[in-house]
Parts: C-alpha cells; structure tokens; sequence
C-alpha cells in the first residue's frame, strides 16, 4: 500500500491525501508537480526513474488506510533554497 507522505521532499510543500500536485516514483519519493516538472525534469533525483501522478486514496478508505505524516526532506542541489520554514501540515491531526 502506498505510503502517501505528507510533503513534497524537495520544498517541503504540503501534499495532503486528496492532492492532484503529488508525484511519486516506484519507491515512493513525493515530490509536487512543481518540482517535479521545473527541477527535476519528470526524473526522480534519488533513483533516476520516472515521477508520475499519485494516485488518490478514496476518502473512505483513509480512515482505515491513513495517510503518513512522516515528512521527508532531502537535499537536493535544485531545491535546498526553495524549503518552507512551516513546521508542518495544518491538514494533518497531531
């Protein structure tokens, strides 16, 4: 089951559950389409493979099936200035 984390791993921007903007690769990087597309170019940084749309998990299956709030931050070169000082996602519960 996909982990669906919070963040974009790059800008830290907030990529909720229901988020059209999250890209992922087969091992799960997340990244928004922004950085996706204009930094990396459709290429996940850390394995080289494709970043394609996320899928959305059915409101209704959430509640069983929750999404991560584990947030990853990697630094990357393209994006190491674009990083939120936000401390979190105001959508995710505490």
């Amino acid at each position: 089951m996909l982990e669906l984390r919070p963040n974009c791993e790059c800008c830290d921007r907030d990529l909720p559950p229901s988020s059209e903007e999250a890209r992922i690769c087969t091992f799960e990087c997340t990244f928004c389409a922004d950085c996706a597309d204009t930094r990396f170019f459709g290429t996940c940084p850390n394995c080289g493979g494709d970043l394609v749309a996320r899928p959305i998990r059915p409101e209704g299956k959430l509640h069983r099936f929750p999404a991560s709030r584990r947030r990853v931050v990697k630094a990357h070169a393209a994006c190491s200035s674009q990083r939120s000082p936000d401390p979190g996602p105001s959508w995710a519960a505490p």
